[in-house]
């Protein structure tokens, strides 16, 4: 079991190699904003929440993770390096060239990537259909874990997979949402004001929790809490958390980086 520090540690090399994917996609560019927002949550997933087997890694008992804002892929990427799912020269290939890390993930078992995405509102269902099976097949021990953005939450699919996951019983499945305010568009709410997300959920039937979702203590203790109902952890984040010229602003949620941005991106996180 990993401590404060050390996660803490990982979340900031996490950082630092989505700042050099981001560099590298050149012209291109990445979803920088969305994906620096959560890396805490994956980096307390991977560190000491998830099931996982680098070498098994179709293990029929492992944990599952559904990263549903699957524009967040490069901090899936740097994630799945911590690990060992993924090779430094993976991560300096990522999101250019031939390479099959791109803007979104694709599914690969043996890189730790367990389904592929792209277009919003779809990893909800993923997660209830995969949940529900599991469970048919007598394994009561695997746990589904699906991220999902406060924005992608204007889906009526979320919705919809909300109240099956309910109405089954899917205990096995937790929901987060990287609930940073912003979307491609603009702030969350103006675009779609979904009134107050943790009563919203709570009146379908599930427990939820708001944390600080850059608080590795907060989100641990959420994430492992053992329960009979299935769970929702509500995460306040900023989008672009730790460079200060891309945090809480709209244009950074996809974008790209000169050499001046790069080295300054670093500077931040090394501070």
């Amino acid at each position: 079991m990993k401590n404060r520090e050390e996660l803490e540690l990982i979340a900031k090399r996490m950082r630092l190699n989505i700042i050099k994917m981001t560099y590298r996609s050149g012209m291109k560019g990445a979803h920088l904003g969305g994906s620096m927002s959560v890396v805490e949550i994956l980096s307390v997933l991977y560190g000491n929440v998830m099931k996982y087997d680098v070498v098994n890694y179709n293990a029929d008992e492992r944990d599952r993770l559904i990263i549903s804002k699957a524009h967040a892929a490069v901090a899936l990427y740097a994630a799945l390096y911590e690990v060992g799912f993924l090779s430094a020269e993976d991560i300096d290939c990522a999101m250019h060239g031939e390479s099959q890390f791109f803007e979104h993930p694709k599914m690969s078992l043996r890189h730790g990537i367990e389904f592929s995405g792209g277009s919003l509102g779809q990893g909800l269902s993923l997660g209830m259909g995969t949940a529900l099976g599991l469970i048919k097949k007598n394994n009561l021990r695997s746990k589904i874990f699906v991220i999902l953005g406060d924005g992608e939450c204007d889906e009526g699919q979320i919705w919809e997979a909300a109240s099956a996951i309910i109405h089954y019983k899917l205990n096995n499945l937790t929901v987060i949402i990287d609930a940073n305010g912003m979307q491609y568009d603009g702030e969350s709410d103006s675009i779609m004001n979904l009134g107050n997300l943790e009563l919203r959920w709570s009146s379908l039937g599930y427990h939820v929790e708001v944390i600080d979702g850059h608080n590795v203590g907060e989100i641990q203790d959420a994430l492992c809490r053992e329960l009979d109902i299935p769970k929702v952890v509500i995460a306040k984040t900023i989008k672009g958390k730790g460079v200060r010229f891309a945090e809480n602003v709209l244009s950074w949620h996809t974008g790209r980086l000169t050499d001046e941005l790069y080295q300054e991106a670093i500077r931040d996180i090394n501070d």
